[in-house]
């Protein structure tokens, strides 16, 4: 992966992003923003399809386990990213899906690595 493709994602707010959008957009966001960090992740050279990944937490609670795969391996996205920009990856999967049992902590904290690959990418490699 070039480091170039890295840029393609956003500095988010993880408190704005975990708590106040989705209250008011009356949960809306959380999928908008789903989609859009796993396109981030597929524009970074993560191999996975950011509509699958959405269709998964959206309607996969009926079958009970998808949305729980989903969250894990996008906590895995987020690791090889953090790779990919030459950082220790500190995003762990098993992490996320732990905290999504409690009031859903997984987006923020999943925004808060994915903030710390596009400070990475502002302030170049660690030496």
């Amino acid at each position: 992966m070039d480091e170039k493709s890295v840029a393609a994602g956003k500095r988010r707010n993880p408190v704005l992003t975990w708590l106040v959008w989705p209250l008011i957009t009356l949960g809306i966001y959380y999928f908008v923003w789903w989609y859009k960090i796993n396109r981030e992740a597929r524009d970074s050279g993560v191999e996975v399809r950011p509509g699958l990944a959405v269709l998964a937490v959206l309607i996969g609670w009926l079958i009970i386990v998808p949305p729980y795969i989903s969250i894990f391996r996008t906590g895995e996205r987020i690791a090889r990213m953090q790779a990919s920009v030459n950082r220790q990856p500190s995003c762990n999967g098993w992490i996320g899906l732990i905290l999504s049992f409690f009031f859903g902590l997984h987006a923020l904290y999943y925004q808060i690595e994915l903030n710390r690959i596009w400070d990475q990418r502002i302030e170049g490699p660690i030496p």
